[in-house]
Protein backbone atom coordinates (compact mmCIF):
# COMPACT_ATOMS: atom_id res chain seq x y z
CA UNK A 1 0.00 0.00 0.00
CA UNK A 2 2.90 2.72 0.39
CA UNK A 3 4.06 2.06 -3.00
CA UNK A 4 0.50 2.63 -4.36
CA UNK A 5 0.14 5.76 -1.97
CA UNK A 6 3.20 7.42 -3.03
CA UNK A 7 1.55 6.79 -6.39
CA UNK A 8 -1.38 8.19 -5.90
CA UNK A 9 0.06 11.12 -4.19
CA UNK A 10 2.18 11.71 -7.41
CA UNK A 11 -0.34 11.34 -9.52
CA UNK A 12 -4.04 11.39 -8.28
CA UNK A 13 -4.48 15.54 -8.55
CA UNK A 14 -2.39 15.63 -11.96
CA UNK A 15 -3.62 17.93 -15.08
CA UNK A 16 -4.44 14.68 -16.52
CA UNK A 17 -7.26 13.44 -14.94
CA UNK A 18 -7.27 10.18 -13.56
CA UNK A 19 -5.23 7.88 -12.02
CA UNK A 20 -4.51 4.69 -14.39
CA UNK A 21 -7.02 2.03 -14.09
CA UNK A 22 -4.72 -0.30 -12.70
CA UNK A 23 -4.02 1.22 -9.61
CA UNK A 24 -7.55 2.03 -8.62
CA UNK A 25 -8.46 -1.56 -8.72
CA UNK A 26 -6.21 -2.74 -6.51
CA UNK A 27 -8.18 -0.03 -3.77
CA UNK A 28 -11.14 -1.33 -4.93
CA UNK A 29 -10.39 -5.19 -5.62
CA UNK A 30 -9.54 -4.71 -1.69
CA UNK A 31 -13.31 -3.43 -0.61
CA UNK A 32 -16.42 -5.05 0.59
CA UNK A 33 -19.38 -3.13 -0.11
CA UNK A 34 -22.61 -3.05 1.76
CA UNK A 35 -25.78 -2.05 0.15
CA UNK A 36 -28.06 -1.01 2.86
CA UNK A 37 -31.73 -1.75 0.86
CA UNK A 38 -33.85 -2.28 3.13
CA UNK A 39 -36.13 1.02 3.23
CA UNK A 40 -39.71 1.05 2.53
CA UNK A 41 -39.94 4.41 1.00
CA UNK A 42 -43.28 5.27 2.37
CA UNK A 43 -43.22 8.55 0.98
CA UNK A 44 -43.79 6.62 -2.12
CA UNK A 45 -47.27 5.68 -0.72
CA UNK A 46 -48.64 3.17 -2.57
CA UNK A 47 -46.36 2.63 -4.95
CA UNK A 48 -44.05 0.68 -2.59
CA UNK A 49 -46.87 -1.48 -1.24
CA UNK A 50 -45.47 -4.45 -3.09
CA UNK A 51 -42.22 -3.74 -2.87
CA UNK A 52 -39.15 -1.66 -0.87
CA UNK A 53 -37.75 1.44 -2.57
CA UNK A 54 -35.05 -0.24 -3.82
CA UNK A 55 -37.18 -2.43 -6.12
CA UNK A 56 -38.67 0.36 -7.66
CA UNK A 57 -38.59 0.59 -11.39
CA UNK A 58 -36.70 4.13 -12.85
CA UNK A 59 -36.02 4.95 -16.17
CA UNK A 60 -37.75 3.05 -18.86
CA UNK A 61 -36.10 -0.76 -17.75
CA UNK A 62 -34.29 -0.31 -14.68
CA UNK A 63 -35.03 -0.27 -10.91
CA UNK A 64 -33.49 2.30 -8.24
CA UNK A 65 -31.26 -0.41 -7.32
CA UNK A 66 -29.46 -1.02 -10.14
CA UNK A 67 -27.74 2.66 -10.52
CA UNK A 68 -25.68 1.81 -6.86
CA UNK A 69 -24.82 -1.79 -7.66
CA UNK A 70 -23.86 -1.14 -11.60
CA UNK A 71 -21.56 2.01 -9.95
CA UNK A 72 -20.04 -0.89 -7.55
CA UNK A 73 -19.13 -3.10 -10.75
CA UNK A 74 -17.91 -0.23 -13.08
CA UNK A 75 -15.56 0.82 -10.31
CA UNK A 76 -14.40 -2.54 -9.77
CA UNK A 77 -16.25 -3.74 -6.62
CA UNK A 78 -17.02 -7.01 -7.07
CA UNK A 79 -17.66 -8.21 -3.61
CA UNK A 80 -21.08 -6.69 -2.98
CA UNK A 81 -23.55 -7.82 0.20
CA UNK A 82 -26.95 -6.16 -0.11
CA UNK A 83 -28.83 -5.94 3.16
CA UNK A 84 -32.69 -6.25 2.55
CA UNK A 85 -35.88 -6.06 4.95
CA UNK A 86 -39.21 -4.69 3.86
CA UNK A 87 -41.34 -6.89 1.40
CA UNK A 88 -38.02 -7.90 -0.36
CA UNK A 89 -39.05 -10.70 -2.43
CA UNK A 90 -39.20 -8.74 -5.98
CA UNK A 91 -35.64 -6.92 -4.97
CA UNK A 92 -34.42 -10.00 -4.24
CA UNK A 93 -35.89 -11.75 -7.37
CA UNK A 94 -34.37 -9.24 -9.59
CA UNK A 95 -30.70 -9.13 -8.05
CA UNK A 96 -30.67 -13.06 -8.89
CA UNK A 97 -32.21 -12.80 -12.13
CA UNK A 98 -29.80 -9.75 -13.06
CA UNK A 99 -27.02 -9.72 -11.73
CA UNK A 100 -25.49 -13.37 -11.34
CA UNK A 101 -22.79 -12.62 -13.77
CA UNK A 102 -20.12 -12.13 -11.09
CA UNK A 103 -17.90 -14.99 -11.09
CA UNK A 104 -17.07 -16.62 -7.68
CA UNK A 105 -14.40 -18.24 -9.13
CA UNK A 106 -12.72 -14.91 -9.68
CA UNK A 107 -13.63 -13.50 -6.14
CA UNK A 108 -16.29 -11.86 -7.26
CA UNK A 109 -19.94 -12.51 -5.34
CA UNK A 110 -23.27 -10.66 -4.44
CA UNK A 111 -24.47 -11.79 -1.08
CA UNK A 112 -28.04 -11.36 -0.42
CA UNK A 113 -28.58 -10.33 3.37
CA UNK A 114 -32.24 -10.49 4.34
CA UNK A 115 -32.84 -9.33 8.19
CA UNK A 116 -33.00 -12.81 9.94
CA UNK A 117 -32.70 -12.06 13.50
CA UNK A 118 -29.14 -13.38 13.43
CA UNK A 119 -28.11 -11.18 16.72
CA UNK A 120 -31.48 -11.57 18.69
CA UNK A 121 -34.42 -14.21 18.14
CA UNK A 122 -36.50 -10.92 18.93
CA UNK A 123 -34.92 -8.17 16.37
CA UNK A 124 -34.31 -7.17 13.19
CA UNK A 125 -32.35 -4.25 11.66
CA UNK A 126 -32.67 -1.66 13.95
CA UNK A 127 -31.13 0.62 12.16
CA UNK A 128 -28.29 1.51 9.07
CA UNK A 129 -25.50 0.59 11.78
CA UNK A 130 -27.22 -2.25 13.11
CA UNK A 131 -27.82 -3.73 9.80
CA UNK A 132 -23.93 -3.74 9.11
CA UNK A 133 -23.77 -4.85 12.50
CA UNK A 134 -25.84 -7.99 12.03
CA UNK A 135 -23.65 -9.21 9.43
CA UNK A 136 -20.15 -8.40 10.85
CA UNK A 137 -19.10 -12.13 10.03
CA UNK A 138 -19.77 -11.86 6.36
CA UNK A 139 -17.70 -8.53 6.10
CA UNK A 140 -14.56 -10.57 7.79
CA UNK A 141 -14.79 -13.33 6.20
CA UNK A 142 -14.59 -10.82 2.87
CA UNK A 143 -10.94 -10.13 4.28
CA UNK A 144 -11.01 -7.03 2.94
CA UNK A 145 -9.19 -3.82 3.94
CA UNK A 146 -11.94 -1.52 3.12
CA UNK A 147 -15.49 -1.24 3.61
CA UNK A 148 -18.12 1.33 1.48
CA UNK A 149 -21.41 1.88 3.19
CA UNK A 150 -23.96 2.84 0.12
CA UNK A 151 -27.55 3.29 0.69
CA UNK A 152 -29.72 1.38 -2.39
CA UNK A 153 -32.24 4.14 -3.27
CA UNK A 154 -30.80 7.41 -4.95
CA UNK A 155 -30.08 7.76 -8.78
CA UNK A 156 -26.30 8.95 -9.11
CA UNK A 157 -23.33 7.98 -11.31
CA UNK A 158 -19.95 7.46 -9.23
CA UNK A 159 -16.62 6.19 -8.98
CA UNK A 160 -15.98 4.70 -5.61
CA UNK A 161 -12.39 3.90 -6.53
CA UNK A 162 -11.95 7.72 -6.86
CA UNK A 163 -13.45 8.33 -2.97
CA UNK A 164 -11.45 5.41 -2.18
CA UNK A 165 -8.33 6.93 -3.10
CA UNK A 166 -9.09 9.96 -1.38
CA UNK A 167 -9.88 8.12 1.57
CA UNK A 168 -5.86 6.47 1.35
CA UNK A 169 -4.27 10.00 0.78
CA UNK A 170 -5.49 11.24 3.73
CA UNK A 171 -5.05 8.53 6.11
CA UNK A 172 -8.45 8.74 7.12
CA UNK A 173 -10.64 6.22 9.81
CA UNK A 174 -13.56 7.41 7.97
CA UNK A 175 -14.44 9.17 4.64
CA UNK A 176 -18.05 10.57 3.96
CA UNK A 177 -19.31 11.47 0.35
CA UNK A 178 -21.19 14.80 0.64
CA UNK A 179 -23.18 16.88 -1.87
CA UNK A 180 -23.02 20.62 -1.99
CA UNK A 181 -26.37 22.00 -1.36
CA UNK A 182 -27.25 25.87 -0.86
CA UNK A 183 -27.58 26.23 2.84
CA UNK A 184 -31.03 26.95 2.64
CA UNK A 185 -31.98 23.65 1.74
CA UNK A 186 -29.33 21.75 4.35
CA UNK A 187 -32.13 21.58 7.31
CA UNK A 188 -32.65 18.44 5.52
CA UNK A 189 -29.77 16.76 5.30
CA UNK A 190 -27.07 15.38 7.78
CA UNK A 191 -24.53 18.41 7.63
CA UNK A 192 -20.67 18.68 7.65
CA UNK A 193 -18.51 21.35 9.01
CA UNK A 194 -14.87 21.05 7.76
CA UNK A 195 -11.69 22.58 7.79
CA UNK A 196 -9.79 23.90 5.12
CA UNK A 197 -8.02 20.45 4.90
CA UNK A 198 -11.21 18.86 3.83
CA UNK A 199 -11.38 17.08 7.89
CA UNK A 200 -15.12 16.79 9.40
CA UNK A 201 -14.70 18.86 12.55
CA UNK A 202 -18.65 18.83 13.24
CA UNK A 203 -21.61 17.19 12.24
CA UNK A 204 -25.15 17.89 12.66
CA UNK A 205 -28.30 16.01 11.98
CA UNK A 206 -30.70 18.29 10.40
CA UNK A 207 -29.15 21.47 11.95
CA UNK A 208 -31.09 24.92 12.09
CA UNK A 209 -27.78 26.81 11.15
CA UNK A 210 -26.27 24.72 9.58
CA UNK A 211 -22.24 25.24 9.26
CA UNK A 212 -21.32 26.11 5.62
CA UNK A 213 -18.58 25.00 2.93
CA UNK A 214 -15.05 27.24 4.43
CA UNK A 215 -14.69 28.91 0.92
CA UNK A 216 -18.07 28.88 -0.09
CA UNK A 217 -20.49 30.38 2.71
CA UNK A 218 -23.38 29.97 0.43
CA UNK A 219 -23.42 26.31 0.38
CA UNK A 220 -23.33 23.35 3.44
CA UNK A 221 -21.98 19.66 2.25
CA UNK A 222 -24.70 17.15 3.13
CA UNK A 223 -24.21 13.90 3.60
CA UNK A 224 -24.92 11.26 0.96
CA UNK A 225 -24.91 8.53 3.30
CA UNK A 226 -22.30 7.02 1.63
CA UNK A 227 -19.13 5.83 3.66
CA UNK A 228 -15.86 4.02 3.62
CA UNK A 229 -14.07 2.68 6.44
CA UNK A 230 -11.13 0.77 7.30
CA UNK A 231 -12.32 -2.50 8.44
CA UNK A 232 -10.86 -2.78 11.30
CA UNK A 233 -11.82 0.12 12.82
CA UNK A 234 -15.41 -0.01 11.46
CA UNK A 235 -15.95 -3.68 13.50
CA UNK A 236 -14.86 -1.45 16.70
CA UNK A 237 -17.31 1.22 15.86
CA UNK A 238 -20.13 -1.08 15.55
CA UNK A 239 -19.25 -3.31 18.42
CA UNK A 240 -18.77 -0.08 20.82
CA UNK A 241 -22.13 1.31 19.56
CA UNK A 242 -23.74 -1.89 19.41
CA UNK A 243 -22.95 -1.94 23.36
CA UNK A 244 -24.64 0.91 23.80
CA UNK A 245 -28.41 0.95 25.76
CA UNK A 246 -28.84 4.50 24.37
CA UNK A 247 -28.12 4.36 20.70
CA UNK A 248 -30.62 4.06 17.72
CA UNK A 249 -27.79 2.79 16.19
CA UNK A 250 -28.33 4.62 13.16
CA UNK A 251 -24.44 5.85 11.49
CA UNK A 252 -25.75 9.64 11.12
CA UNK A 253 -27.07 9.84 14.60
CA UNK A 254 -24.96 7.97 16.48
CA UNK A 255 -21.49 6.90 14.95
CA UNK A 256 -20.87 9.37 12.61
CA UNK A 257 -20.85 12.47 15.84
CA UNK A 258 -19.09 9.98 17.99
CA UNK A 259 -16.37 8.99 15.69
CA UNK A 260 -15.54 13.05 14.51
CA UNK A 261 -14.64 13.84 18.13
CA UNK A 262 -12.12 11.40 18.20
CA UNK A 263 -10.70 10.28 15.50
CA UNK A 264 -9.59 10.77 11.38
CA UNK A 265 -12.92 11.62 9.54
CA UNK A 266 -12.64 13.40 6.20
CA UNK A 267 -15.44 14.92 3.80
CA UNK A 268 -15.08 14.62 -0.06
CA UNK A 269 -17.17 16.30 -2.42
CA UNK A 270 -19.62 14.39 -4.86
CA UNK A 271 -17.57 16.58 -8.06
CA UNK A 272 -14.50 14.96 -7.33
CA UNK A 273 -16.01 11.42 -7.73
CA UNK A 274 -19.07 11.62 -10.09
CA UNK A 275 -19.34 10.06 -13.18
CA UNK A 276 -20.96 12.45 -16.03
CA UNK A 277 -21.89 16.38 -15.19
CA UNK A 278 -24.67 17.98 -16.04
CA UNK A 279 -25.11 21.09 -18.95
CA UNK A 280 -24.77 23.28 -15.63
CA UNK A 281 -21.65 20.99 -14.52
CA UNK A 282 -23.66 20.17 -11.28
CA UNK A 283 -23.47 16.41 -10.39
CA UNK A 284 -25.99 14.27 -10.88
CA UNK A 285 -27.97 12.93 -7.89
CA UNK A 286 -31.54 12.42 -6.82
CA UNK A 287 -33.71 11.35 -4.09
CA UNK A 288 -36.43 9.48 -6.27
CA UNK A 289 -38.57 9.40 -2.59
CA UNK A 290 -41.70 11.05 -3.01
CA UNK A 291 -44.45 10.27 -5.97
CA UNK A 292 -43.49 14.15 -7.07
CA UNK A 293 -39.72 13.72 -6.83
CA UNK A 294 -40.31 10.46 -8.36
CA UNK A 295 -42.51 11.98 -11.44
CA UNK A 296 -39.40 15.29 -12.12
CA UNK A 297 -36.79 12.81 -12.50
CA UNK A 298 -39.20 10.76 -15.05
CA UNK A 299 -39.45 13.78 -16.58
CA UNK A 300 -36.11 15.04 -16.83
CA UNK A 301 -35.21 11.75 -18.63
CA UNK A 302 -37.81 12.76 -21.56
CA UNK A 303 -35.19 15.74 -22.65
CA UNK A 304 -33.35 15.76 -25.53
CA UNK A 305 -30.05 16.08 -23.44
CA UNK A 306 -31.03 14.82 -20.04
CA UNK A 307 -28.52 15.28 -17.18
CA UNK A 308 -28.21 11.74 -16.70
CA UNK A 309 -26.57 9.99 -19.91
CA UNK A 310 -27.97 6.59 -19.89
CA UNK A 311 -26.39 5.98 -23.08
CA UNK A 312 -22.81 5.96 -21.67
CA UNK A 313 -20.86 2.99 -22.82
CA UNK A 314 -18.14 3.72 -20.70
CA UNK A 315 -20.28 3.34 -17.69
CA UNK A 316 -23.58 1.46 -18.27
CA UNK A 317 -26.33 0.70 -16.33
CA UNK A 318 -26.88 -3.18 -15.60
CA UNK A 319 -29.77 -4.50 -14.87
CA UNK A 320 -32.27 -7.71 -15.69
CA UNK A 321 -34.40 -7.43 -18.52
CA UNK A 322 -36.34 -10.63 -20.56
CA UNK A 323 -35.75 -10.56 -23.79
CA UNK A 324 -38.54 -8.45 -25.78
CA UNK A 325 -38.99 -7.75 -29.35
CA UNK A 326 -38.89 -3.92 -30.32
CA UNK A 327 -41.23 -1.26 -29.46
CA UNK A 328 -43.71 -1.22 -32.05
CA UNK A 329 -46.09 1.75 -33.94
CA UNK A 330 -49.14 1.03 -36.01
CA UNK A 331 -51.46 3.01 -38.10
CA UNK A 332 -51.26 6.34 -39.44
CA UNK A 333 -54.61 7.83 -40.35
CA UNK A 334 -55.41 11.30 -39.36
CA UNK A 335 -57.20 10.36 -36.14
CA UNK A 336 -55.69 7.57 -35.27
CA UNK A 337 -51.75 7.53 -35.84
CA UNK A 338 -49.25 5.81 -33.09
CA UNK A 339 -45.96 7.64 -32.76
CA UNK A 340 -43.97 8.98 -29.43
CA UNK A 341 -42.30 12.15 -29.14
CA UNK A 342 -40.10 13.38 -26.29
CA UNK A 343 -40.09 10.15 -24.81
CA UNK A 344 -38.27 6.42 -23.71
CA UNK A 345 -40.59 3.59 -25.11
CA UNK A 346 -39.02 0.32 -23.79
CA UNK A 347 -39.35 -3.25 -25.83
CA UNK A 348 -42.47 -5.38 -25.68
CA UNK A 349 -44.47 -2.41 -26.00
CA UNK A 350 -46.89 -1.37 -28.65
CA UNK A 351 -48.41 2.16 -29.51
CA UNK A 352 -51.26 1.17 -32.09
CA UNK A 353 -52.74 4.71 -33.39
CA UNK A 354 -52.32 7.17 -30.12
CA UNK A 355 -49.81 9.73 -28.91
CA UNK A 356 -47.87 9.73 -26.25
CA UNK A 357 -45.87 13.02 -25.96
CA UNK A 358 -42.96 13.56 -23.07
CA UNK A 359 -43.69 10.16 -21.01
CA UNK A 360 -41.96 6.87 -20.13
CA UNK A 361 -43.05 3.77 -21.18
CA UNK A 362 -41.67 0.49 -19.62
CA UNK A 363 -41.76 -3.06 -20.97
CA UNK A 364 -44.75 -4.68 -22.59
CA UNK A 365 -47.50 -1.51 -22.18
CA UNK A 366 -49.43 -1.64 -24.79
CA UNK A 367 -51.78 1.96 -25.47
CA UNK A 368 -54.71 1.28 -27.68
CA UNK A 369 -56.35 3.55 -30.59
CA UNK A 370 -57.47 7.02 -30.04
CA UNK A 371 -55.72 7.54 -26.66
CA UNK A 372 -53.48 10.43 -25.48
CA UNK A 373 -50.69 9.45 -23.22
CA UNK A 374 -48.58 12.95 -22.10
CA UNK A 375 -46.20 13.51 -18.98
CA UNK A 376 -46.63 10.14 -17.90
CA UNK A 377 -44.99 7.30 -16.63
CA UNK A 378 -46.68 3.96 -17.41
CA UNK A 379 -44.67 0.91 -15.46
CA UNK A 380 -44.30 -2.66 -16.87
CA UNK A 381 -47.46 -4.39 -18.28
CA UNK A 382 -49.62 -1.60 -18.60
CA UNK A 383 -52.45 -1.96 -20.75
CA UNK A 384 -54.00 1.29 -21.62
CA UNK A 385 -57.69 1.12 -23.32
CA UNK A 386 -59.43 3.21 -26.77
CA UNK A 387 -60.20 6.96 -25.99
CA UNK A 388 -58.11 7.07 -22.96
CA UNK A 389 -56.55 10.72 -21.98
CA UNK A 390 -53.40 10.20 -19.11
CA UNK A 391 -52.14 13.70 -18.31
CA UNK A 392 -49.26 13.82 -15.09
CA UNK A 393 -49.60 10.44 -14.16
CA UNK A 394 -47.75 7.28 -12.95
CA UNK A 395 -49.78 4.17 -13.46
CA UNK A 396 -48.11 1.39 -11.60
CA UNK A 397 -47.41 -2.59 -13.06
CA UNK A 398 -50.21 -4.31 -14.47
CA UNK A 399 -52.37 -1.72 -14.39
CA UNK A 400 -55.46 -2.17 -16.99
CA UNK A 401 -57.06 1.41 -17.93
CA UNK A 402 -60.25 0.77 -19.20
CA UNK A 403 -61.77 2.74 -22.39
CA UNK A 404 -62.59 6.05 -22.45
CA UNK A 405 -60.82 6.81 -18.88
CA UNK A 406 -59.88 10.49 -18.39
CA UNK A 407 -57.04 10.83 -15.24
CA UNK A 408 -55.06 14.58 -15.34
CA UNK A 409 -57.67 16.53 -16.74
CA UNK A 410 -60.08 16.95 -13.45
CA UNK A 411 -57.70 16.64 -10.28
CA UNK A 412 -60.96 16.64 -7.99
CA UNK A 413 -62.35 13.83 -9.77
CA UNK A 414 -58.97 12.14 -9.54
CA UNK A 415 -58.88 12.42 -6.05
CA UNK A 416 -61.84 10.87 -5.17
CA UNK A 417 -60.68 7.58 -6.82
CA UNK A 418 -56.77 7.62 -6.31
CA UNK A 419 -53.34 8.92 -5.10
CA UNK A 420 -52.59 12.97 -5.86
CA UNK A 421 -49.31 14.50 -4.94
CA UNK A 422 -48.68 17.61 -3.60
CA UNK A 423 -47.45 18.72 -7.46
CA UNK A 424 -50.98 17.00 -8.75
CA UNK A 425 -49.24 14.10 -9.45
CA UNK A 426 -52.06 10.89 -10.11
CA UNK A 427 -50.59 8.02 -8.79
CA UNK A 428 -52.75 4.93 -10.18
CA UNK A 429 -52.50 1.04 -8.56
CA UNK A 430 -54.28 -1.52 -9.77
CA UNK A 431 -56.25 -1.50 -6.56
CA UNK A 432 -57.55 1.52 -6.73
CA UNK A 433 -58.82 0.27 -10.46
CA UNK A 434 -60.37 -2.78 -8.10
CA UNK A 435 -57.99 -5.73 -9.99
CA UNK A 436 -56.61 -7.87 -8.63
CA UNK A 437 -53.27 -8.80 -9.69
CA UNK A 438 -51.07 -11.90 -8.48
CA UNK A 439 -47.58 -11.27 -10.45
CA UNK A 440 -44.96 -10.18 -8.56
CA UNK A 441 -44.21 -6.32 -8.11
Amino acid sequence: MNVELGYLKKNYHAASGDPEPRFVSRLTKNTYAMVLAGGRGSRLHELTNWRAKPAVPFGGKFRIIDFVLSNCVNSGIRRIGVATQYKSHSLIQHIQRGWSFLNGQFGEYLDLLPAQQRISEDQWYQGTADAVFQNLDIIRASKCEFIVILAGDHIYKMDYGKLLAFHVEKKADMTVACLEVPIAEAFAFGVMGIDENSRVVEFVEKPANPPSIPDNPEKSLASMGIYVFNTQFLIEQLIRDADSPNSSHDFGKDLIPHMVEKYRVFAQSFEQSCVGMGDDNTPYWRDVGTIDSYWEASMEMTKVIPDLNMYDQEWPIWTYQEQLPPAKFVFDEEERRGYAVDSLVSGGCIVSGSTVKRSLLFSDVRVNSYSSIEDSVLLPNVDVGRHVVLKRVIVDKNCKIPDGMEVGVNIEEDRKRFHVSENGITLITPEMLGQIVHSIR
